[in-house]
Order: structure tokens, then sequence, then C-alpha cells
């Protein structure tokens, strides 16, 4: 019985950590904002990130939509 418990404890813990800090490390750079070249010692920015080395977490986005969602149908 420990099991679905657990689960659900998990979730809303992530749920409130995605609240909290709605951002974390992009992917692709690991938050490091730029993106070394294969070829040369060059480098540019992310295009994942736009440069900011930081990505909207999935949970956020599903909390934005549930927002949305709430503040769309009360009207």
């Amino acid at each position: 019985m420990a099991g679905p418990f657990a689960l659900i404890v998990i979730t809303l813990r992530y749920l409130f950590a995605c609240y909290v800090r709605p951002f974390g490390r992009c992917r692709k750079c690991k938050g490091e904002r730029r993106i070394r070249n294969r070829i040369g010692r060059g480098s540019r920015y992310c295009r994942r990130c736009d440069g900011t080395g930081l990505r909207l977490r999935w949970g956020r986005h599903f909390l934005n939509y549930a927002r949305r969602i709430h503040r769309d149908g009360t009207r």
C-alpha cells in the first residue's frame, strides 16, 4: 500500500518544486549558455534556451496550463 501513497507524495513534491523554482538548467548547454563548435575553438549561443541557460520545467508547463484552464473557465 505504500506504493501509491509514495507516488502521490513524490508528484506533489515535484509540483511544489516547479512552483517555487520554475526554471531548470538547459539540457543542451548544461546551463552554460553557450555551445562549443565541434571543429575549432569557437562557440555559439544555445538555441534551445536562447542563451539564458534556463528552460521552463515540464511541471511548470502543466501548472501554467491548469491555471489557464481555470482562468478561462471562470469568466
